[in-house]
């Protein structure tokens, strides 16, 4: 009996050993998740949701993923993974402008380009142009109390998995 008991104790101290090991990634994924969602349910969920302010004028496509390529959304990743810390960050030059909310204002350069217009399609020669757009925040990474909780709760479903 003793032996049985060992052997049982020893497997899940192993299954323990395991977890902590693996633990970061899934705390990880689970961030990435979390940041990802906020641009479905268009809000910041700290320790209660706060909605983002709606855009003013009405164009096609989800607010923050347009009709284009959802390239911020997509870009959010792990980037640094130790024992005890998990970073997500994006690569986007543009996110930290969408996450903080602030005021661009500056002179850009426009491109050459072709553009629709109904039904035909017109060349518009390369020009520069300032802006000056004040963009409100609609957070979508950052530290979270919600978060913090569902890594938390993770952590405890994965522990009461191997111990009982």
């Amino acid at each position: 009996m003793l032996a049985k008991l060992d052997s049982n104790y020893l497997r899940k101290l192993n299954e323990l050993q395991k977890l902590y090991r693996k633990f970061p990634d899934m705390a990880g994924i689970t961030a990435v998740n979390f940041s990802k969602d906020r641009f479905v349910r268009k809000n910041w969920l700290d320790e209660t949701p706060k909605q983002w302010e709606p855009r003013k004028r009405k164009a096609p496509g989800s607010l923050m993923v347009g009709k284009g390529s959802g390239r911020l959304k997509k870009s959010i990743r792990r980037t640094k993974v130790t024992r005890n810390s998990v970073t997500i960050a994006t690569d986007v030059p543009y996110a930290q402008i969408h996450n903080d909310g602030g005021v661009i204002n500056k002179t850009v350069t426009v491109k050459a380009h072709s553009r629709k217009r109904k039904g035909r399609s017109e060349n518009v020669k390369s020009h520069r142009r300032k802006m000056n757009t004040t963009l409100p925040q609609r957070q979508f990474i950052g530290e979270s109390k919600m978060l913090l909780y569902r890594v938390e709760r993770l952590l405890q479903l994965e522990m009461l998995k191997i111990l009982k």
